[in-house]
């Protein structure tokens, strides 16, 4: 039985029968994904998180991925600034939901790995085998100026996040293990509880470097990216696959996220969409995210980099999804399509625009058969998916 098959058996929402799963991204922090200063009343508080995850579960959403944020990347919103550590987050959500599979992003260096393992552990109990790990290797300089005084050059970052997975994998599985590397040197390691899931918390990633994307291969469930088009995300779905299978005869699905602005018509849609990107942006955010990530080259064109930093406006560039519930529901089956195995949403408000959404989007794609319709049996069933 391989691997994905013990998480189906196990009733892992990550590995149900929706062809397109989904989920959101980023509610714990100020702004959301959205780099603008429109309007909106959204918190990154527990109260607001508590609704939206209520709201998740009752529409059959599968996963929350929460950003990691130490500092603001600054413009005139500090976007990002205000942000609930997510290891805490997470013990509090397990604490209130009970179908949502809830995820820990970690900067790695910022983290002992025995200190992650255990704290996994005991959220893992908490929430009754509905934590899984979302590993980033610390990319923000201002950040990780904050704990070592710098940040590591990019392949010896992903050295150190191997020897730190390595190390967290043994936690989980051995009872006493010896470990000397490059990073770390441990004596008699020993963890328990172990993880109450089988086989094991889910474990995601971004890397879109070719040391991320064979970290991803090597390592985790599913390689997060963002798409540029639907034959980018049917491409990269392939090459992803094909790197885990041929390299680690291991199996991978991948997953996008997208920002939607859903409206009755593409009139109020687009109307929507100028005001809060275009009209209300923080273009200087924007601006300096784009150039850390590297996104000005003079071989892009002024369109090209104009769109670019309005994705980012609009949800940290995500694939956006604009218009009417038939046109959101129709590029989504199309992303469907291209065979990744779900998206992670964002709204500008979560608590006004989620219902309009779910109510609306979610069951055109019951209809198109990519999703199935919510049992209302699991509307009040605790969910247990330990192993």
């Amino acid at each position: 039985m391989s691997r994905f098959d013990v998480f189906r058996e196990a009733g892992n929402p990550m590995f149900n029968d929706n062809q397109l799963k989904l989920g959101i991204f980023g509610p714990n922090v100020n702004n959301s994904c959205a780099m603008t200063l429109a309007e909106t009343s959204f918190k990154p508080n527990f109260e607001t998180n508590v609704k939206i995850a209520k709201m998740m579960e009752d529409a059959g959403y599968e996963c929350i991925v929460p950003v990691a944020r130490w500092r603001g990347f600054g413009g005139s919103s500090n976007f990002n600034g205000e942000c609930m550590e997510t290891y805490t987050w997470a013990a509090a959500m397990a604490a209130v939901t009970e179908k949502i599979y809830l995820f820990c992003t970690s900067h790695v260096p910022t983290m002992h790995p025995i200190v992650a393992s255990k704290m996994l552990s005991t959220i893992d109990d908490i929430s009754k085998g509905r934590i899984g790990l979302n590993t980033v290797t610390g990319w923000f300089p201002k950040e990780m100026d904050m704990f070592n005084g710098k940040k590591m050059e990019h392949d010896k970052g992903y050295q150190y996040a191997t020897e730190w997975m390595e190390v967290v994998l043994k936690m989980w599985s051995e009872q006493f293990f010896d470990h000397k590397g490059e990073f770390f040197e441990i004596k008699d390691g020993w963890q328990e509880p172990k993880p109450t899931q089988s086989p094991r918390p889910v474990l995601i990633s971004a890397g879109t470097s070719k040391k991320g994307r064979d970290f991803s291969a090597r390592f985790t469930d599913f390689n997060f990216g963002y798409i540029e088009s639907m034959e980018h995300s049917a491409e990269w779905t392939q090459y992803m696959k094909k790197l885990a299978w041929e390299e680690y005869k291991r199996e991978l699905n991948t997953f996008t996220t997208s920002f939607v602005v859903c409206r009755p018509t593409e009139k109020e849609a687009r109307e929507f969409y100028n005001y809060y990107v275009r009209d209300q942006g923080d273009w200087e955010a924007a601006n300096i995210v784009c150039d850390m990530f590297g996104i000005e080259s003079s071989s892009n064109s002024k369109e090209f980099l104009t769109k670019a930093r309005e994705n980012f406006i609009g949800g940290w560039g995500g694939w956006g999804l604009v218009g009417t519930p038939e046109q959101v529901a129709d590029q989504m089956i199309k992303l469907s399509k291209t065979g990744v195995s779900g998206t992670l949403v964002s709204f500008l408000d979560y608590v006004e625009e989620m219902p309009y959404f779910n109510e609306n989007v979610l069951p055109l794609l019951e209809q198109a058969g990519i999703r199935n319709p919510v049992k209302e049996e699991d509307l009040s069933k605790e969910a247990v998916f330990a192993g």
